[in-house]
């Protein structure tokens, strides 16, 4: 398994995937719209993405956000997007890009890194077993629907 930062070259082997996480999360399969979305984060350079390869498939990706905190004055990041192929699943993937987030995090010296998931996702169990912690201050939002 190898773990490498993904740049608009990949996009053919993460637009499956990132497709598939949406379906996961009960959206429309629409691989156009997820191309046109991930085209963007690259050009705004808005986002870090990490691709795991099984040699030449691509079986899971992460995408971080960067965020600031304010009280503490210092960057940190968003986990918002972890999908991992179903057929590659409990082989420790989503750990492994767990800790390469944690480690970009202490590498650029930044405050922490923030996961936002479904409150009923079965991978905050691994979360928590990683260190993670709930966080009960953040409860609130509103959508522009």
């Amino acid at each position: 398994m190898t773990i490498i930062q993904a740049t608009k070259y990949h996009l053919n082997h993460l637009v499956p995937l990132f497709d598939a996480y949406r379906v996961f999360y009960k959206q429309p399969s629409n691989l156009d719209a997820a191309l046109h979305f991930l085209k963007e984060r690259f050009k705004n350079k808005d986002s870090i993405i990490y691709m795991a390869f099984d040699e030449d498939k691509s079986v899971g990706f992460m995408q971080l956000y960067p965020l600031f905190s304010s009280v503490s004055m210092k960057p940190m990041y968003l986990l918002n997007d972890l999908f991992i192929d179903p057929d590659y699943r409990n082989q420790h993937i989503g750990t492994t890009f767990i800790e390469k987030a944690k480690s970009v995090c202490v590498d650029k010296k930044y405050k922490g890194l923030a996961i936002q998931t479904e409150a009923h996702n079965p991978a905050q169990n691994l979360y928590m077993n990683l260190g993670f912690k709930k966080d009960t201050d953040l409860h609130f939002f509103w959508t522009n629907k």
